[in-house]
């Protein structure tokens, strides 16, 4: 492959790093093509993109970039395919549900951090999206109003039945 190819593929591995919040090293390499396209099809279907690189093109790419991706270098031996997410936890949850069988998980870069090894697993599925902490907050905020409101609801019209509800609370 021609250098000014290299430079090609390595600055499209770098805008699509930059491009996305998460990124999960896996290796398939003992898939067939029939269950490559079965698990390329799973990535699609959850706004995952699969990418297969070569180690030395993404260590390029890493270099690249502003962040300082060193804690990845261990990892980036044999095959690796990377999935990009901007949902912190789908690409664990889909590798999880092949839980010992491949896609392995190798590493990963989840909302800043770094999980290096396949023990991580557990927790990656486990962390929240941006969108679900959110929804879990405002959750959280609108409760005591709810709570009033259907205290005051409950007690009728009446000032003696909203005092004694609230009294109860």
């Amino acid at each position: 492959m021609k250098k000014e190819d290299k430079n090609k593929i390595v600055d499209q591995i770098a805008s699509t790093i930059k491009s996305y919040d998460n990124f999960y090293l896996t290796d398939i390499a003992s898939l067939n093509a029939e269950k490559t396209s079965i698990l390329r099809k799973e990535c699609y279907d959850q706004d995952i993109k699969l990418m297969v690189v070569k180690n030395t093109l993404l260590r390029k790419a890493f270099d690249r970039l502003d962040e300082n991706y060193d804690e990845l270098d261990a990892i980036l031996k044999g095959n690796t395919a990377i999935m990009f997410s901007n949902v912190a936890n789908a690409p664990a949850k889909l590798i999880n549900k092949y839980k010992g069988k491949v896609p392995t998980l190798k590493g990963a870069y989840v909302q800043e951090s770094f999980y290096v090894g396949a023990e991580y697993l557990p927790q990656l599925v486990s962390v929240k999206s941006k969108t679900e902490v959110i929804g879990d907050i405002i959750g959280l905020l609108q409760s005591p109003a709810k709570n009033v409101i259907s205290a005051l609801q409950s007690g009728g019209n009446t000032i003696h039945g909203i005092l004694q509800t609230l009294s109860e609370k």
